[in-house]
């Protein structure tokens, strides 16, 4: 009789706590059904102003005439003093990259019925591409002296191009403060919801861009990258 009464109390203990854990596991169940819609999606943000890395600077010059020999002669003469400016201030010889001479014949358009004084227009560009930005910015500013020398420029500073080629090395810190930016706004928005946030629901990589800061200033940049994070709430 002892033994079973014994059984009796192990069996409505088991029992008890098997509806005990069943309570459980439906109040978990209706939490979660409550909370599975609510959720919150945020964006995250985050910026740099960096200084381009590599610039690309064409600089091209023509001669007008008749006789095409002597035109060769003068853009070969052009390319010379060109190079030899570039060399002289510090531009390096791999960085500059010289084409083939443009020859337009102004009097083979016959639908032309313009009049022009010459024949030929035969123009040379010389490009430099380097990553010593500061140093190619300098020159630049200074190629007025290839006017004194009787060179004229035809290309202007808007054909100028500048990069910036490194931002890969910013991508992963960049990653981590746009997140966080992110949940910090998740985190206001629970807080004024009067909820908790929870894990993340879903993610994208993020969205980067590279701008000129302004117009006035192209060898700024501006990085920027946009994330989107959908958080889950809960009481």
């Amino acid at each position: 009789m002892e033994r079973l009464d014994k059984n009796r109390i192990i069996q409505s203990a088991i029992l008890a706590l098997g509806l005990l854990l069943l309570g459980c596991c439906i109040k978990w169940g209706i939490d979660d059904f409550a909370n599975k819609d609510r959720k919150v999606t945020v964006k995250g943000l985050s910026e740099r102003e960096v200084m381009a890395d590599k610039v690309t600077w064409p600089i091209s010059s023509k001669v007008l005439g008749d006789d095409l020999p002597k035109l060769y002669s003068q853009i070969n003469a052009i390319q010379g003093d060109v190079k030899s400016f570039l060399l002289k201030n510090g531009v390096k010889d791999n960085e500059i990259s010289i084409n083939a001479p443009t020859v337009i014949d102004l009097t083979a358009d016959q639908y032309n019925s313009s009049y022009h004084p010459y024949r030929y227009n035969v123009t040379t560009t010389i490009t430099v591409t380097s990553n010593n930005v500061k140093l190619i910015r300098n020159i630049i500013n200074r190629q007025g002296e290839l006017l004194k020398q009787g060179i004229a420029i035809v290309s202007n500073n808007y054909d100028i191009n500048y990069e910036y080629v490194s931002f890969q090395k910013m991508k992963p810190k960049m990653m981590e403060d746009a997140i966080a930016n992110a949940e910090h706004t998740a985190e206001q928005f629970a807080k004024n919801s009067h909820s908790k946030l929870n894990k993340i629901v879903s993610a994208d990589q993020g969205q980067f861009s590279i701008e000129d800061r302004d117009g006035n200033t192209p060898w700024i940049k501006k990085v920027r990258v946009v994330t989107t994070i959908t958080y889950s709430l809960k009481n």
